[in-house]
């Protein structure tokens, strides 16, 4: 069974190919769909745009489709920045400008309210139009200043107390472990089981009928 998974980054491509290293699902992505239109993300959630771009791949593509959109939500700010996380400080999107943007908003904030949560929305769609949702969280607090100097985004000022690092200060491979995509991902795993399942049924039924 082919499965697309809506996304440029290879990262993301790997993790799930290494999710389904047993299973018989080959993982595509955007670099391998020819004339891929990009959608608008409107949603006013990470599920929400999700959705959008796991239908849009049934659309483009007639493939089972997953994607995913994730940020960072802040107790404190109410939520934000969530959606807006990649274009907190405006446009064009930038790290730093973000990071600063969120340490000045947060700057009078006493330390037991500065808690704040990583997650990820990971939409299943279908060609038979069935949607299936995921999500990973990771619960944490932000930080006045930087520690770390691997990640992106806010993993620097991210400090998760289980493991008294911040995300950024975190090897490669236990931030995969723990990540809140990971999580999502790997709640996703049973979903395209079954769905492999299924139509491996439907074949049968196809040639005895």
């Amino acid at each position: 069974m082919k499965v697309l998974l809506a996304t440029q980054n290879s990262g993301k491509v790997r993790e799930l190919v290494e999710l389904l290293a047993d299973e018989e699902i080959e993982v595509l992505s955007l670099q391998d769909v020819d004339s891929w239109q990009d959608v608008e993300e409107t949603g006013a959630t990470f599920a929400e745009n999700a959705a959008i771009k796991a239908r849009s791949g049934v659309q483009q593509t007639g493939l089972i489709t997953l994607a995913d959109d994730s940020g960072l939500e802040v107790d404190a700010l109410d939520g934000a920045p969530g959606v807006y996380s990649a274009r907190f400080a405006g446009e064009p999107k930038d790290d730093e400008r973000n990071n600063d943007k969120l340490l000045a908003l947060l700057e009078n904030v006493p330390d037991v309210q500065r808690t704040a949560r990583f997650r990820c929305a990971l939409v299943i769609a279908t060609p038979e139009k069935d949607e299936y949702l995921t999500e990973g969280t990771v619960e944490g607090t932000i930080l006045r200043q930087r520690r770390g100097s691997g990640g992106f985004g806010y993993d620097p000022l991210f400090f998760i107390p289980d493991f008294g690092r911040t995300m950024a200060e975190l090897s490669l491979a236990q931030k995969n472990k723990l990540s809140h995509r990971a999580l999502a991902f790997r709640k996703a795993v049973p979903i395209l089981q079954d769905l492999k399942q299924r139509a491996a049924k439907e074949r049968i039924d196809k040639e005895i009928f």
